[in-house]
């Protein structure tokens, strides 16, 4: 991969806070489930010894070209959701931090024939990993009235989720709709001139959350994430939506997703996990420069 395609990768957001939240050890071991470009793990490598370890996780195929030259880090293809299952085949079964960052790449919303952009016609996909056998695609033409309206109200926030499931579903009975065009043209009522760009964002993002299975790999990883760190071990985690770090939040505070937080015997609430620190967001100045951290939230959290 030349330096130029590598630029297409995003720079990373919150860089310093998320990893100085891992208040790393220079022989620790340390994970970042969301290698992309590479930028966190850049930055965490800086800051291990010569006996610490990175181990890296993304399923993108694109994303491997960006592999580190470093004896130190080890990339693995795989979706986070296995998280614990293959640091157990490298012999890894406690860390001392895990570093995590959900945002779509740069990389993947400006590469056209993925699909995940609203700027480009494209078949529709948005697979994060070709793998994957569910597509945009299946999405659109294959789910039922009820399904596809849960997954425009639940993930995209939009309004007029059930006229817009209904409305795909009559267009579908005349052809496939097959690209990203046809799917904008479907819908055209549904975007007036001054929210367009707004409501299709709405759109593509709630169709890739269910392409991707996003919101069930991040439940998935945050319930493997107790076992795997060591005591005084860091999470750090940056969300991008409500959806995601409400997962966070209530992990973090709770142990788990739904229900209040288990008791001891004494009463006491019985959490693997306290926060530290408050919610971080991007300066206005890092907004500036990388317009896609105006979203972004890092809650830190420490195993106890």
């Amino acid at each position: 991969m030349t330096e130029m395609t590598k630029a297409m990768y995003h720079n990373p957001v919150l860089l310093e806070e998320s990893v100085n939240g891992l208040n790393i050890k220079e022989d620790g071991v340390y994970v970042d489930v969301t290698f992309g470009g590479g930028g966190h793990s850049k930055q965490i490598l800086k800051q291990l010894g010569s006996k610490g370890k990175l181990f890296a996780f993304d399923q993108d195929e694109d994303a491997l070209a960006n592999t580190l030259g470093d004896e130190r880090f080890t990339l693995i293809n795989e979706n986070f959701r296995f998280v614990k299952q293959f640091l157990k085949f490298y012999g890894i079964r406690k860390v001392d931090g895990i570093l995590a960052d959900y945002g779509v790449s740069s990389h993947q919303f400006d590469k056209a024939e993925r699909g995940f952009s609203t700027r480009f016609d494209a078949d529709l996909d948005m697979r994060m990993s070709k793998r994957n056998l569910l597509s945009a695609y299946d999405v659109v033409n294959t789910y039922d009235y009820d399904d596809l309206r849960k997954v425009l109200f639940q993930y995209g926030d939009l309004r007029n989720a059930n006229a817009m499931a209904k409305t795909i579903l009559a267009k579908r009975e005349e052809e496939p709709i097959k690209t990203t065009e046809k799917l904008k043209e479907v819908l055209r009522a549904f975007l007036p001139n001054a929210k367009e760009h707004k409501i299709l964002a709405q759109i593509y993002q709630a169709i890739r959350i269910e392409v991707n299975q996003e919101i069930a790999v991040i439940e998935e990883f945050l319930l493997q994430t107790p076992e795997l760190l060591d005591v005084g071990g860091r999470l750090s985690i940056i969300s991008y939506h409500s959806l995601e770090d409400r997962l966070v939040k209530r992990f973090i505070r709770e142990g788990q997703f739904q229900g209040e937080a288990p008791k001891d015997f004494y009463g006491n609430i019985d959490v693997p996990f306290k926060k530290v620190g408050p919610l971080i967001v991007p300066s206005r100045e890092e907004i500036s420069k990388n317009n896609r951290a105006r979203s972004a939230k890092l809650r830190i959290a420490e195993r106890i």
